[in-house]
């Protein structure tokens, strides 16, 4: 739908795409799916029959199957574990917490390919399950056996909510983390693990999460997208245009910008305290916003991008407290978000613009017009994310904002 005329730079949608289509779109602007996932005569692979009743488990639909099955493409765990940024912060994390994790029992929560739990065990733990819905579980099985572990990791082919471990673990690691953070909802998986099976005490690996945003401008991304149409070869194809806007911007865009395209100082979005977080905080999450521009230039939408901390000394010595101390380092409307110089404080992994590139880039929510700022004008509105009821997996998106006296409102969905 193309937007209304004078009155906003977003739309609204009514109904939506086919799940093909909108697979194929996200294919093409994201290249590859990120995050969709969670028998054999090996003793170290365990295979769950989810019809089976468990009164852990909430129904696994047709979108979860569909979401397992991607993640059985081995191209998705490349990016991953090619991503260094992502999997060296996570092998430094084990190896900062290996007092915790030495001789303790250990749960990753879709495991993938297997990297994490083999980190575990290569940072002594008495026992790993390595979960995962998708079919990529028995490639994980066999690097296991490659890598003698056979005896330490076993692999779960299952849903988390779907698999049983008969004992308490003390550690739950985990790369949860969707575009924008929340997209796929996976994080739900985490909850489950942690309430089923962590001791009191335990640790869990990323210990929080933050979520920010910021107001942008792109200008080369919008002359790209929609100003090439308006003089090509000399010929007026400015007809154009207003499709090229709504192909170019209708839904979410990962892709990296630079802390050169950030407005402003950013705003939290959602704290996520890995201990404490419950699945129905997650359904919808709203926040107010207020910025003031650092500079005159068009303003062509929001970026979003997140921090997670591996934190287990601090949280586990303070039985879980970690809201405070999050609370008094950042101030929660348009802040600089907290630097760390100190190797002792909690290791960050970061993707935000300003830091090395991540497989998540930043996820950018544009208008279909930017609205022309001055120095120090205000912006100021709210975002609400919540899981869509089409599929929980995806995130719808209704921002509110008002600049130079109007009010916009940008409504998206990403798939």
């Amino acid at each position: 739908m193309f937007p209304r005329e004078n009155h906003s730079n977003g739309y609204e949608q009514v109904g939506g795409m086919d799940h093909t289509h909108s697979h194929i779109h996200r294919e093409r602007v994201r290249r590859g799916t990120r995050r969709l996932r969670g028998s054999s005569s090996s003793p170290s692979l365990r295979v769950f029959d989810q019809s089976q009743p468990n009164h852990h488990r909430p129904p696994c639909t047709d979108f979860d199957v569909a979401y397992f099955h991607s993640y059985a493409h081995l191209g998705i765990h490349q990016e991953m574990i090619k991503d260094r940024v992502r999997t060296e912060t996570y092998r430094e994390a084990i190896m900062q917490h290996q007092s915790f994790i030495a001789g303790k029992v250990v749960v990753d929560v879709g495991c993938g390919t297997g990297i994490l739990s083999i980190f575990c065990a290569q940072a002594g733990a008495k026992r790993v399950y390595a979960i995962d819905a998708s079919d990529i579980a028995l490639q994980a099985n066999e690097v296991v056996k490659a890598n003698n572990l056979s005896d330490v990791v076993v692999v779960l082919h299952g849903r988390v909510e779907d698999v049983e471990i008969d004992e308490e673990v003390d550690v739950i690691i985990s790369e949860w983390m969707g575009y924008m953070l929340l997209y796929e909802s996976m994080l739900g998986s985490v909850i489950n693990a942690r309430d089923r099976w962590l001791k009191p005490g335990g640790l869990i690996l990323p210990s929080s999460a933050t979520l920010y945003m910021a107001p942008v401008t792109h200008t080369d991304r919008y002359n790209d997208s929609v100003d090439f149409w308006r003089n090509v070869y000399g010929i007026n194809m400015s007809a154009m245009v207003p499709l090229a806007k709504q192909c170019a911007f209708e839904e979410p865009s990962v892709e990296t910008i630079t802390g050169e395209n950030v407005l402003t100082w950013p705003h939290v979005v959602k704290y996520i305290d890995s201990y404490s977080v419950t699945i129905n905080e997650l359904e919808s999450v709203t926040t107010k916003f207020k910025f003031n521009s650092m500079m005159r230039a068009p303003l062509h939408g929001f970026a979003f991008w997140f921090d997670v901390e591996f934190n287990g000394n601090a949280i586990v010595s303070t039985n879980y407290n970690s809201t405070t101390s999050f609370i008094d380092n950042h101030q929660m409307n348009g802040s600089q978000r907290k630097k760390r110089t100190n190797p002792n404080e909690a290791l960050v992994l970061s993707t935000a613009p300003e830091d090395p590139p991540t497989h998540w880039q930043q996820t950018l929510i544009y208008f279909y017009d930017p609205i022309e700022l001055e120095q120090d004008q205000l912006i100021e509105g709210l975002v609400t994310l919540s899981q869509s009821r089409e599929n929980a997996r995806f995130m719808n998106i209704h921002l509110e904002y008002t600049s130079g006296g109007r009010s916009h409102v940008k409504e998206s969905v990403m798939r």
